[in-house]
């Protein structure tokens, strides 16, 4: 019957309490998107890094290099000579090393270039056919086969670089062989392939581009010939064209033998066997070669470093506007005390204790704050919707909104209740003390 009362009462004044239940909401909201973004981002970068304890890339910047080959997120800091990698990827120190090859994408999903390691690294595991073993043969992850409707036995052509719009590449099709199950990793957002398959599809680039400079200067050298030869190619071409009309090509699945002198990689994971190459590495590597060691635990606690500052200032802007929320809903009721105090000493003759009318007007405080807080709670979520449906088009990164951090989000809860308790003591005392015989005398 009290709760009733209360509910009627709160909404006496409508903008008073529409005003309240904003900055409230506003608050909430705040906090729990920070909550929920600080655990799953943290979540997510742990989860990518474990079981990979150094990075071996080109020199820049470290932090580049581990966004890059761990997360994917970012271009790479160059490339590596392979040779030169393969002597410390056998190092006695070494327990497992990872080489990646990057340079093409899928409609912007990367297509790497790698060992089957990868995947059980990430603990992908095939839930459709199987794993590449042949150049050109693709395991695709699972947020790109359920994003594309991609599916094993599927063919397409990669372009070139990072950007989707890059140069498609119609010298070699990608074979789908194999579909990963879903991880919550950065494995979920790649194709990949062997790293024999990179280096060829770029050698063909390679010798193509070379191809083409050495016709330009002969044709400079024979004008004379010019036309013969322009009509021999054409006549050449409408005879491909007809063949490949004809006949279809499946020379992608031909096993290209391809020489490792002189190739070049992006990164290699490592995983050491003790403690000493997190140690010696960094400054071994960085007097002897062109490379760097970077380790990703260090790199991320720094990025988490720079991002905590940011995330503090907004966490001190919301208790901000939770106190003002605070006060807002205390000058909201004390003010209506002074119209009220004739329908209190009513509720008092009427039979109403003190405790009662004590009850009554801290009930409508704490349901001017649970409602706050289960609006911001939603609104919170809604906004990590939106961040997750552009930071996955973006960088490959999804958040779950529906995921309860029952600790933090229960303290905020215990926080909304007490700045409501807080908000309506001094009306409460108020009420409570309140003289009926005064109070009707004067009415």
């Amino acid at each position: 019957m009290i709760t009733k009362i209360a509910w009627k009462n709160i909404w006496f004044k409508p903008l008073n309490t529409a005003l309240s239940i904003i900055l409230l909401t506003a608050s909430v909201a705040i906090i729990t998107l920070l909550i929920l973004l600080d655990e799953q981002f943290e979540k997510k970068f742990n989860a990518n890094i474990d079981g990979i304890d150094m990075v071996l890339g080109a020199q820049g910047s470290p932090l580049q290099l581990i966004l890059s080959s761990v997360y994917q997120v970012d271009a790479p800091t160059g490339n590596i000579d392979y040779a030169e990698a393969k002597t410390w990827m056998h190092s006695p120190m070494v327990k497992s090393a990872i080489p990646l090859a990057f340079g093409d994408n899928y409609h912007g999903y990367r297509i790497v270039g790698t060992t089957p390691e990868y995947l059980t690294k990430y603990g992908a595991e095939l839930k459709d056919g199987k794993v590449f073993n042949k150049n050109f043969e693709v395991v695709v992850g699972s947020e790109i086969a359920q994003n594309l409707g991609i599916k094993v036995g599927d063919k397409f052509f990669g372009s070139h670089g990072d950007a989707a719009e890059g140069e498609l590449h119609e010298d070699h099709a990608y074979h789908v062989t194999g579909i990963a199950s879903p991880t919550g990793k950065v494995v979920d957002n790649l194709i990949l392939c062997n790293v024999p398959s990179v280096w060829a599809m770029h050698d063909h680039e390679h010798a193509g581009a070379e191809g083409h400079t050495e016709s330009t200067e002969e044709g400079h050298e024979h004008d004379g010939h010019a036309e013969a030869v322009a009509d021999t190619h054409e006549h050449e071409d409408h005879d491909h064209e007809a063949h490949a009309e004809g006949e279809e090509h499946d020379h992608e699945h031909e096993e290209v033998g391809i020489s490792e002198e002189g190739k070049e990689i992006t990164a290699v994971l490592i995983q050491f066997r003790g403690k000493m190459g997190f140690i010696t590495w960094p400054r071994l590597v960085a007097q002897n070669t062109r490379m760097q060691a970077a380790s990703p635990a260090r790199e991320i606690n720094r990025l988490f470093t720079l991002f905590g500052i940011g995330l503090d200032a907004l966490q001190y802007l919301a208790y901000g506007i939770m106190l003002i929320s605070g006060i807002s809903i205390f000058i909201a009721l004390y003010n209506t005390l002074k119209e009220r105090k004739y329908e209190f000493a009513l509720l008092r003759v009427n039979g109403a204790s003190r405790l009662q009318l004590l009850l009554l007007v801290l009930i409508e405080s704490l349901l001017l704050c649970i409602t706050g807080f289960i609006f911001g709670t939603i609104v919170g979520r809604v906004a990590l919707s939106l961040i997750s449906g552009s930071s996955e088009s973006e960088f490959k990164i999804s958040f779950n909104p529906l995921e309860f951090v029952w600790e933090k989000e229960g303290y905020l809860l215990e926080l909304t209740i007490f700045v409501g308790i807080l908000a309506a003591v001094i009306p409460a005392v108020k009420a409570y003390s309140l003289n009926i015989s005064k109070t009707l005398a004067n009415a």
